[in-house]
This record gives C-alpha cells, sequence and structure tokens, in this order.
C-alpha cells in the first residue's frame, strides 16, 4: 500500500477496542462493494468476449482464433480503446505504466467510468492484461469520494486502504494476501500501536470482499495439477532454479520496459498508440496461439488440464511471446493489471522445465515458475509466494517456494521495477 495512506490509516486510534470499533462497519461496505464492482467487469467482459470471439466470428464464418480474427479484434480493441482514453473525462485515469497495485492519490469519481469502460473492452479484447489494477484505482476512488461524503469523520487514507485490501481479497478470494501486502507496506514506517491494530480494518474489508466474490463468483485459483507428493533432494534443486529462470526471463521484459514505453508515447495520440499496440498483440497472438490472449488465468487452466500436451519448445513460445504481449500492453496505455498475465508465462515457463526434465514434477515447475516471474514483475515478495502456492496447494511444495524465493529474491531485489515514474524512467 501507499505509504501516506498507510500512515493515515495507522493514526486511527491504535489501543482502544472502542478506536477500532468505527471501521468496522465502514470496511464491510468497502469490503463487499470492491468485490461486487469487480465481480460486475469481470462478468461484463466474460459475455463481451462471448460475442466478440464465439457469436461474431460465428455470424460472419470466420475462423474464432484465426489469425485474421486475432489481427481484426485486437486492432479494434486498440481503437475503441483509444476512443475512450482521448475522449472519456480524465482520459481513462493516469498512464497504467506507472501504476502499481497502491493507491497515491485516488482520483476523481468522474474518471471511473471511462476507466472501467476501457478495462472492460481490454479483458474481453485479448490483450495480455488482467482487472486488478483498474479495479483497485476505481474501488479507491469510489470509496474515497463516498466515505468522505457520508463518513467524513474517518481520515481520508484509511477509505483508500480499505479499497486496496477489499479488491485484493476480491482478487484471490482469500484476505491472507491483502494481509500479507499490508504488513510489506508497514515494514520500516513508525506506525503506532500493535501490527493487527493496524491492519484491523483492511483486513475487515479483505476478508468482506473475498467472502463476496466466494459467494457470488465461487473463484478457484487451484489448477487441478498432478498431486505433488513428499519433497525429493532433486527438488531442492529444480526449484530454485526453475524460479531464478524464470525471475530473469521476467527481468528481460522490466529492463525492457521504459524503451519499449516510450517508442508508443512518441506516437503522441492514444488512437495512434493504442491501435498500433493493438496490431502488434494480434502478430504476437499469430505466433503464440489463442492461449497467448487475454488475462491468461483460463487459459493457464487449459495448460494445467494437458501437463504434457505441448512440447518444451512450444511450453517456451508461449511464455516468450506471453511476455511480449504484456510488454506491449503495458506500454502502449492498454488499462489492466499484469499479475495474471504473469502467472501463464511463470506456469509456460514450468511446464517447459518438466518437459525438458520428466523429473520435475508439473506442480513444482509451475508453482516456482510463478513465483520467479511475479518476483520479478511485481517485487512484492509475500504476494508472489502466496500466488504460487495457492495454485497448487501443498505444505512441501510450500516449504520448498519459500526456499526457492531466496536466490530468485536475489536477482531482482534493488533492480528496476516494472513501474514508470511520469518521466518516464523505471521505480527502483
Amino acid at each position: 500500500m501507499a505509504q501516506d495512506t498507510a500512515q493515515e490509516a495507522a493514526a486511527t486510534p491504535a489501543t482502544p477496542a472502542r478506536g477500532l470499533l468505527p471501521l468496522v462497519l465502514p470496511a464491510l461496505f468497502v469490503g463487499a462493494g470492491a468485490s461486487l464492482l469487480l465481480v460486475g467487469v469481470s462478468g461484463l467482459a466474460v459475455r463481451l468476449q462471448h460475442v466478440l470471439w464465439r457469436d461474431l466470428p460465428d455470424a460472419l464464418g470466420v475462423g474464432r482464433y484465426s489469425v485474421l480474427w486475432m489481427l481484426v479484434m485486437l486492432t479494434a480493441t486498440g481503437v475503441l480503446v483509444g476512443l475512450v482514453v482521448w475522449k472519456a473525462p480524465g482520459h481513462a485515469g493516469p498512464d497504467p505504466a506507472t501504476l502499481g497495485l497502491a493507491v497515491t492519490t485516488p482520483l476523481s469519481p468522474a474518471v471511473v467510468p471511462g476507466l472501467l469502460v476501457a478495462a472492460v473492452l481490454v479483458l474481453a479484447g485479448g490483450p495480455s492484461l488482467g482487472p486488478e489494477n483498474p479495479v483497485i484505482v476505481a474501488n479507491a476512488a469510489l470509496a474515497f469520494w463516498l466515505g468522505r461524503r457520508f463518513v467524513p469523520g474517518l481520515p481520508g487514507g484509511v477509505w483508500v486502504a480499505l479499497a486496496e485490501a477489499a479488491t485484493i481479497g476480491a482478487l484471490f478470494g482469500t484476505p491472507v494476501a491483502a494481509a500479507l501486502l499490508l504488513s510489506e507496506a508497514l515494514v520500516g514506517q513508525q506506525v503506532r500501536g500493535p501490527l493487527w491494530d493496524n491492519v484491523f480494518g483492511p483486513l475487515i474489508a479483505a476478508a468482506a470482499g473475498a467472502l463476496t466474490t466466494t459467494l457470488v463468483a465461487r473463484p478457484n485459483l487451484d489448477l487441478d495439477l498432478p498431486v505433488y507428493g513428499r519433497p525429493g533432494w532433486g527438488d531442492l534443486l529444480a526449484a530454485p532454479a526453475v524460479a531464478s529462470a524464470s525471475a530473469l526471463l521476467g527481468m528481460t521484459a522490466v529492463y525492457a520496459f521504459p524503451y519499449v514505453h516510450r517508442v508508443f508515447i512518441r506516437l503522441r495520440h492514444p488512437m495512434v498508440a493504442l491501435p498500433a499496440g493493438g496490431l502488434v498483440l494480434g502478430l504476437l497472438a499469430a505466433v503464440g496461439g489463442r492461449l497467448t490472449l487475454f488475462k491468461g488465468l483460463d487459459e493457464v487452466a487449459a495448460l494445467a488440464r494437458d501437463p504434457d500436451g505441448w512440447s518444451a519448445g512450444q511450453f517456451a513460445t508461449m511464455a516468450v511471446v506471453k511476455l511480449a504481449a504484456l510488454l506491449v500492453a503495458a506500454s502502449c496505455g492498454f488499462r489492466g493489471g499484469r499479475i495474471f498475465p504473469s502467472v501463464f508465462i511463470g506456469a509456460a515457463l514450468g511446464l517447459c522445465a518438466h518437459a525438458l526434465v520428466p523429473a520435475v514434477h508439473p506442480a513444482l515447475g509451475v508453482t516456482s515458475g510463478v513465483l520467479g516471474l511475479l518476483l520479478a514483475v511485481t517485487r512484492h515478495g509475500w504476494v508472489s509466494l502466496f500466488t504460487a502456492a495457492v495454485l497448487v496447494p501443498s505444505p512441501g511444495l510450500t516449504a520448498l517456494l519459500c526456499v526457492a524465493s531466496l536466490p530468485a529474491w536475489l536477482l531482482v531485489t534493488g533492480r528496476p521495477q516494472m513501474q514508470l515514474r511520469e518521466d518516464g524512467t523505471a521505480v527502483r
């Protein structure tokens, strides 16, 4: 979470229970509301995706995922999103290349409709981005505006912290990821009172968001890969090796990010940059195939259903193409997040390791690959470890992932992040 929002949230009376009780109802409302917004955006995007990629090509007699249709749809998505960014109030929010998971300054609520329309178009149209960043920004803007209007006694930063935690909880269907992210944000800050006093409200919001999503949408991140048994001696080498290789692959995109972003910035106008980005994504999809489209969560489940169904070369091609697609989509102005595409890239790389060395268990390869890629792209250690672990729940595997995270973290820490400042330079 952003330092200023966390510090304001920490300013809430910490020790007495009566200082924490006023947070309960606001946190519950924000949690449920954030979840419903996420479910609504995702559900609308799925319906639109079916129209664009199933009903429309069938009506026209065109192959659903033919090269021609992928080029047409991704370019058209660039045109539509470019139109929204050009004409919508607030231009559908700031440049997404400058955004992380934390919200520093809440947007005006007038910007939210354009941002959500752009996000739905991206999710349905095929660019390799997920819903997390636009939905976090939208939820923070709405929570801040409504909270200051109806409960002016709470600091504005509290509403932002509640919205961020609620959205993370809703995304993963559990509040644990939000709690881990909060603990990272509070490290090194001068907070008052015990840790649990400082995360009390956000944790309630995350739990409410997670439970609402679970009851309404029934999400399931478990990939149902072959059961992983007891760790072996070889696994102690395989897990760090796969995680480190995945982190190195991710860092190639991180280092290229400012340069690719600069190319699209030079196109100056969103009605030029976004269609151009869409065309490039269409060409990449022609190389990588249909599984390299969209945010990647359904597609990684397709890989997991048949971990031996592709060759090592095919898995490697999908990983590299998806990484390039993520890099282009995040650089040219499409509104979306980078977590779920990173999960696909890491999973494909892990299955590539299994195809090359069958002794590498598919579950070990997938989770280690996802861990390394997320460490490079997000630079959030706990969230990366948690995301990899929930894909294949296994105590023995979780212990191996903790070991694998150490060399991978050494490769990424202190280096540029996949997030840019306003001047186009990389955040460190």
